[in-house]
């Protein structure tokens, strides 16, 4: 199984920028299907943005839909999750999760358990 390393968390004032990565070992990244997803301590897991095998397709979350924007380059097997004008409710654990299950329709993607791998988390906060 491809282990997935998460990094570019940090402290932000909100309104500002921050790139997540997420690099995958392994040669089944470019097979996969991508999501990013955080969490709140207390809190269940979020779904946040998911981008298909191609970087073709992708789609957020409302809450930070035309904020932050994902995008993968197959060549480096990385994905990453630009956030942009962040909020302090954008404070949280993201998650990067990887899923072979490419033929999802409509909020497959969205679900947490139609995910199988996961990385080990980096911590946003958004605070002034």
């Amino acid at each position: 199984q491809e282990q997935l390393v998460e990094s570019g968390g940090g402290l932000m004032q909100p309104g500002g920028s921050l790139t997540l990565s997420c690099v995958a070992s392994g040669r089944a990244f470019s097979s996969n299907i991508m999501g990013w997803f955080r969490q709140v301590p207390g809190k269940e897991l979020e779904f946040v943005a998911y981008i298909s095998q191609s970087g073709g397709t992708t789609d957020y979350a409302d809450s930070v839909k035309g904020r932050f924007t994902v995008s993968r380059d197959n060549s480096k097997n990385t994905v990453t999750l630009q956030m942009n004008d962040v909020k302090p409710d954008d404070t949280a654990v993201y998650y990067c999760a990887a899923t072979p299950f490419t033929a999802g329709t409509g909020r497959f993607y969205f679900r947490t358990t139609n995910y199988v791998n996961w990385g080990q988390g980096t911590q946003v906060t958004v605070s002034s």
